[in-house]
C-alpha cells in the first residue's frame, strides 16, 4: 500500500491571485473597480487590496467570480541618512491580510499602525502578534528593494509568509526576486510560506513595458471561490507562486517527490544545505515532470522551476520528518 502525501491538494480548483495591490486610496492610479476589471480580464479571481496604511475591505466588489481580500500595507522606516532622500532608507514593509473581516470592525477602521521602531525586533514581533488577535496574518515584503539584509530579518518571528518575488520591485532596479532571503529565514527555523505578487501602482498603462501588473501571481488551490475558502487555503499553504510557469502536481509517495509542471527547462529541489536535486531539459527541449528519491536528511524541500524565458515558479517550503512531509497550518489566535 502506497503512502502518498499531496503537498498541493489533489481536489479543488486553482484560483489566480494578486496579493499586493495599490489603488487611488494610496499611491496607485486605478480605482478598486478598475483593478478588479483589469485583473479579471487576465484570468484572476482574487485580489488583496493592500493600500498603504489604510485598511479597507471592498466588500462591494465581491461576487461569485471574484474575492476581494481585506488588507493593508504598513511600514517601519529607519531614520533618514540624508534628509529627504528615501532611496537610502531601510524599511520593513508588511502586508496584513484579514482572515475575518466581519470581526473587530471598529478597531480595524482605525488602521492600527506600528510605531517607527526600526530594528526593535521585540516590538515588531509583538505588533505582528497583536494584529493576529484581530485576525490578521502578516507577509514580509520585498527585502531586497527594502535594502535589508540578514541582520534585518534574522530575528523576525510570527510571519505567515514572505514575498519571494515582487514584480513591481523587479521594475525598480531588478530587486524583485528574493530566494536567498527565503532560504536564510528557513534555515533559521522560520517555517513561513512564500508568495509572488505584483505590488502594482499602475503608473504606466497596460501593455507598456513598464506596466507593473500581471507579472507575479499566486495560484491558490481552494475548494471554492469564497472569502473563507481562499483564506483557509492560504493559511494551510495550499498554493504556489509564479512569474509564469505552472506547478500542476506536487506530492511525495513512498519517499519519492513527484513534480508535474507546464513545459519548463529546469526543475530544481532546494533544501536546508547546499545540495539539490535537479532535472534539466536538453537544449531546445522542455520537461514537464520529475521524480526525486528523498534521502531523509533534507530538513525541508522546496521546488523551483524555470522556463525558457527565465521565468520561475516556486513552491512553498515543506518540512520533512525523515522522508515524510510535515504539512502545517498557520495559526491565528482567534481561530
Amino acid at each position: 500500500m502506497s503512502n502518498k502525501v499531496n503537498l498541493i491538494p489533489e481536489t479543488g480548483t486553482f484560483y489566480k491571485a494578486n496579493l499586493h495591490c495599490h489603488t487611488i486610496h494610496s499611491d496607485g492610479r486605478l480605482t478598486p473597480e478598475e483593478v478588479k476589471k483589469a485583473y479579471m480580464d487576465e484570468g484572476y479571481s482574487v485580489v488583496a487590496y493592500t493600500d498603504h496604511r489604510r485598511y479597507q475591505w471592498h466588500r462591494e466588489l465581491m461576487d461569485d467570480n471574484f474575492v476581494a481580500l481585506a488588507a493593508y500595507e504598513v511600514d517601519i522606516n529607519e531614520h533618514f541618512k540624508v534628509p529627504g532622500d528615501f532611496s537610502r532608507v531601510k524599511t520593513y514593509h508588511i502586508n496584513l491580510y484579514d482572515s475575518k473581516p466581519e470581526e473587530f470592525q471598529e478597531e480595524k477602521k482605525e488602521s492600527p499602525l506600528p510605531e517607527s521602531r526600526y530594528g526593535d525586533y521585540h516590538y515588531i514581533n509583538g505588533y505582528i502578534d497583536h494584529m493576529k488577535e484581530y485576525g490578521f496574518f502578516a507577509c514580509y515584503n520585498h527585502p531586497y528593494w527594502s535594502l535589508q539584509n540578514y541582520d534585518d530579518y534574522k530575528n523576525l518571528r510570527g510571519f505567515w509568509g514572505m514575498e519571494i518575488y515582487n514584480y513591481g520591485c523587479e521594475h525598480d532596479g531588478l530587486y524583485g526576486y528574493n530566494p536567498q532571503s527565503y532560504d536564510e529565514m528557513l534555515r533559521l527555523g522560520n517555517r513561513l510560506f512564500c508568495v509572488s505578487t505584483d505590488d502594482n501602482h499602475n503608473s504606466f498603462p497596460f501593455g507598456d513595458p513598464l506596466c507593473d501588473s500581471f507579472g507575479g501571481f499566486t495560484m491558490i488551490k481552494a475548494e471554492k471561490l469564497t472569502y473563507d475558502s481562499i483564506v483557509d487555503a492560504l493559511l494551510k499553504g495550499n498554493f504556489y507562486s509564479s512569474m509564469g510557469p505552472e506547478i500542476k502536481e506536487l506530492y511525495v509517495e513512498d519517499g519519492v517527490l513527484h513534480v508535474k509542471t507546464s513545459p519548463v527547462e529546469k526543475i530544481y529541489v532546494l533544501m536546508e544545505g547546499r545540495n539539490c536535486y535537479k532535472k534539466v531539459a536538453k537544449p531546445g527541449e522542455t520537461v514537464t515532470e520529475a521524480s526525486f528519491a528523498l534521502a531523509g536528511s533534507e530538513t525541508y524541500i522546496r521546488v523551483t522551476c524555470q522556463d525558457g524565458r527565465g521565468l520561475r515558479a516556486d513552491s512553498n517550503a515543506y518540512e520533512l520528518n525523515g522522508k515524510e512531509p510535515v504539512l502545517r497550518t498557520y495559526k491565528i489566535n482567534n481561530d
